[in-house]
């Protein structure tokens, strides 16, 4: 994939939505296209978090495992991230990661990606703005669904 295809899909990632032309071809230069099949296991719960990744075409399965099988946390498509906790803190992973339907990903290195956003301070505040907005989202989202839960006697 082009550098020019790379930044164009990283544009429509909400993630790095609004960074400017030179910003998105930093991040870009970083990313290694990855491709996938059905089932493959991208990474898992308790793993080392390495690796942010955006969904360019296809579909992955975040999930845990709990008693009696697994549970589908989200089925996120293209133009999603996933893994970004892996850059924000150095705990293990905190789900799993399957292929849902065959994909295509651009993978960031954490410890690349550190080191861009070290050297470009004004990077670094706009992509960890868009870090914190996005969790922010993926928090209400949540609560929303605990309180469903909780309201539907299923969460007690």
């Amino acid at each position: 994939m082009e550098l020019a295809e790379r930044v164009e899909k990283l544009s429509k990632v909400s993630l790095f939505q609004g960074l400017t032309q030179p910003a998105l071809e930093l991040i870009a230069r970083l990313a290694a296209e990855e491709s996938h099949g059905l089932g493959t296991v991208i990474f898992q719960q308790g793993s080392v978090g390495d690796k942010l990744y955006v969904i360019l075409d296809g579909r992955v399965r975040i999930s845990r495992d709990v008693p009696g099988g697994e549970e589908a946390l989200a089925i996120l498509g293209p133009g999603a991230v996933f893994g970004e906790m892996a850059l924000v803190d150095s705990a293990p992973r905190s789900a799993d990661a399957r292929v849902h339907e065959r994909c295509r990903l651009l993978a960031l290195p954490k410890d690349s990606f550190e080191d861009l956003l070290f050297l470009h301070k004004d990077l670094a505040y706009e992509v960890l703005w868009s870090f914190v907005r996005m969790l922010t989202v993926r928090l209400r989202e949540t609560n929303d669904k605990l309180t469903f839960l909780s309201f539907s006697g299923k969460f007690e």
